[in-house]
């Protein structure tokens, strides 16, 4: 999902992406507003963060439809939103966390796990 998403970001555009095989409901729909956004401002985003520290939470194989939880750690230290307009970079605010966390709920539908929701913490540092 995050490579998918990042190209993306990086034209502020779902097409041409193969995002829909990897996130729907909740984190889809976030993209998607997320996308909206970025076209209306006239940004993009060149350089996206990092997930690191990946961990599974939960794990739950043998319910009907499967899940998953995982854990991870978001690090902004090499996102870099820029502005098509201007044609120059945009800083992150002060208060930005440049590491923080974030847990994704997944399914595991027939043709793989798919993320459900998506869910930044980003007062909780990691």
């Amino acid at each position: 999902m995050w490579a998918e998403r990042a190209k993306a970001y990086a034209k502020a555009d779902l097409k041409g992406t193969a995002l829909e095989k990897y996130a729907t409901t909740n984190a889809l729909g976030q993209i998607r507003l997320d996308l909206a956004r970025m076209k209306k401002a006239g940004t993009v985003v060149r350089s996206a963060p990092r997930q690191t520290a990946t961990t599974v939470a939960s794990l739950d194989l043998a319910a009907e439809l499967p899940t998953a939880t995982l854990t991870s750690c978001v690090d902004m230290t090499t996102y870099e939103r820029y502005d098509t307009q201007a044609k120059k970079t945009i800083p992150l605010p002060t208060a930005q966390p440049m590491r923080y966390a974030a847990t994704a709920v997944l399914e595991k539908w027939d043709d793989g796990w798919i993320v459900t929701t998506y869910t930044p913490h980003g007062q909780q540092s990691c």
